[in-house]
C-alpha cells in the first residue's frame, strides 16, 4: 500500500492524500509537480525512474489506511547514471 508521504522532498510543500499535484516514483519517492517537472524533468534525482501522478485514495479508506505523517526533506541530488 502507498504510504502518501505528507510533503515534497525537494521544496517541502504540503502534499495531503488528496493532493492532485504530487509525484512519485516507483520507490514512493514523493515530489509536487512543480519539482518533478521544473527542476527534475520527470525522473527521480534520488532512483532515476519516472514520476507520475500519485492516485489519490478515497476518503473513506483514509479512516483505515491513512496517509503517512512522517515528512522527508533532503536535498536531492540528481541521478547519475
Amino acid at each position: 500500500m502507498l504510504a502518501l508521504r505528507p510533503n515534497c522532498e525537494c521544496c517541502d510543500q504540503d502534499l495531503p492524500a488528496h493532493a492532485s499535484d504530487a509525484r512519485i516514483c516507483s520507490f514512493e519517492c514523493t515530489f509536487c509537480a512543480r519539482c518533478a517537472d521544473e527542476v527534475f524533468a520527470g525522473s527521480c534525482p534520488n532512483c532515476g525512474g519516472e514520476l507520475v501522478r500519485r492516485p489519490i485514495r478515497p476518503a473513506a479508506k483514509l479512516a483505515t489506511a491513512p496517509a503517512s505523517t512522517q515528512r522527508v526533506h533532503r536535498a536531492p541530488r540528481r541521478h547519475e547514471e
